[in-house]
């Protein structure tokens, strides 16, 4: 049975090759463009559905930019609040690094693509300081590069809509 969002990434050609600088620092012969894909509405709803469908949490949260549209989606399909993680502090305005409420909240942490984890272990140390409980995070694309083992290391499951492997096959 082939996976419906792989099948929409592979659609919407989110999957590009050539030589690519990850966030990770890594080097990759290719590059998953979630943010582009998620543009697409279609996509975008697919993957908020294919999300909130089986997880139980009180608020979603995504570290800004290309995990924010995804909670805002996830947020959509469950009726459930979302919060957006900064990755950095502001200096004006209304100062933190969160926008949300997540004190004492069950908190789905979201990302458009792992490699090795750390955008996720931002958001998770983010959430934990600011008083939430975070035991998992849901993944569009796992790139199969560690990230499940770095957040298990935490005390956080890794749950992956499509691994790397299905996209590089499909």
């Amino acid at each position: 049975m082939v996976n419906p969002i792989a099948k929409l990434l592979i659609e919407s050609r989110a999957i590009e090759f050539g030589d690519f600088v990850l966030a990770s620092g890594a080097r990759s012969s290719y590059y998953i463009d979630i943010k582009a894909a998620t543009t697409n509405p279609t996509v975008l709803a697919a993957i908020g559905e294919a999300i909130a469908k089986d997880q139980e949490f009180d608020t979603v949260a995504g570290v800004a930019v290309g995990a924010v549209p995804i909670a805002v989606a996830v947020s959509l399909a469950s009726g459930r609040p979302y919060a957006i993680i900064r990755k950095t502090e502001k200096d004006h305005g209304k100062a933190g690094t969160i926008i949300g409420d997540v004190s004492g909240k069950n908190v789905l942490l979201v990302e458009d693509v792992t490699t090795s984890g750390g955008s996720a272990l931002y958001g998770i140390e983010a959430l934990r300081a600011a008083g939430a409980h975070v035991d998992r995070v849901v993944t569009v694309v796992d790139r199969e590069a560690g990230a499940d083992r770095a957040l298990a290391e935490i005390g956080v499951s890794l749950m992956a809509l499509v691994r790397v492997s299905e996209l590089l096959n499909g």
